[in-house]
């Protein structure tokens, strides 16, 4: 554990700057624990593997996750016989579902019309733009890159898809034709199609993934318990219609913190097995 955060009272926790509006984020956060008695500080980290490994070194506290990030440090954890847990998540991170695109006038009609196709997906290391999607594809019987090819757009990986870049950049290739269809999360196809990105009556939606469930409050055992659940607490009782409160969560992209749970990522976890997402990583982490 780095000395500077060993020393401190403050509970640290971590977060990934995937837009300038994180420091807006934790800076209302921050003033808002210190002033409800919780000391608080929080550190940014540039992608999520440098965060986990943040945590996995005790250099933080609590890390607000990707939920590939979440696997990622359960999995480490694994071997080294350390609990991790995650105390909450946004009313927004739960029960999302990842949609194929195809154009309108696709003769695509089923899974397996998508044989010998190609597929736009998101960046690598996204659960909802590629990881979800292929597995569903992969579970149904068709295979990546055996039945079809896949056609990434790697924009700022690192950050697990939290940057829609890459989504934006499939739904483009779909709409020019570069690709057969294009694979994103349900909400971008709404905000897509309402910036123009995706014309109106242009694609239609082939299938959907199952429901699943996306970031949380990851926290290791080791982690101060009692500041852990004073954060935990003060995340619950927040309510929007709270003028002070209501413009943190605005930002963050919710109404109301919820209790968290990892039942919703199960798939994701079948998918890291699957394709190997995670293997390089663990294996050096083993090391």
């Amino acid at each position: 554990m780095s000395s500077s955060i060993a020393t401190t009272e403050n509970l640290v926790l971590a977060a990934v700057t995937y837009d300038p509006k994180v420091v807006t984020i934790w800076e209302g956060f921050k003033e808002y624990f210190l002033g409800r008695g919780l000391p608080f500080d929080f550190v940014l980290y540039s992608t999520y593997g440098a965060q986990v490994e943040a945590a996995l070194a005790g250099h933080v506290h609590v890390a607000w996750n990707s939920p590939l990030a979440h696997i990622q440090t359960e999995r480490a954890c694994q071997s080294r016989g350390i609990g991790v847990s995650a105390v909450a998540m946004r009313d927004t991170d739960r029960d999302l579902t990842s949609v194929l695109l195809v154009r309108s006038d696709s003769d695509i009609r089923t899974l397996q019309d998508l044989k010998g196709k190609k597929i736009g997906v998101g960046a690598a290391d996204s659960p909802q733009a590629t990881l979800l999607p292929l597995l569903h594809l992969a579970e149904a019987g068709v295979e990546p890159g055996r039945d079809f090819t896949v056609v990434q757009h790697d924009r700022l990986v690192g950050k697990h898809g939290d940057h829609i870049g890459g989504e934006r950049d499939a739904a483009r290739a779909l709409v020019a034709g570069k690709v057969d269809a294009a694979a994103m999360i349900d909400g971008n196809q709404l905000l897509f199609a309402k910036e123009g990105t995706l014309p109106a009556s242009s694609v239609r939606v082939l299938a959907h993934t199952a429901p699943y469930d996306h970031c949380c409050f990851t926290v290791l055992a080791t982690a101060p318990r009692a500041k852990v659940d004073r954060m935990t607490a003060l995340l619950l009782g927040m309510s929007y219609d709270d003028p002070v409160v209501r413009p943190l969560l605005d930002l963050e992209g919710l109404k109301q913190w919820k209790e968290g749970r990892t039942t919703g990522y199960a798939a994701l976890g079948r998918a890291v097995d699957r394709f190997g997402t995670l293997s390089a990583w663990l294996a050096r982490m083993d090391a």
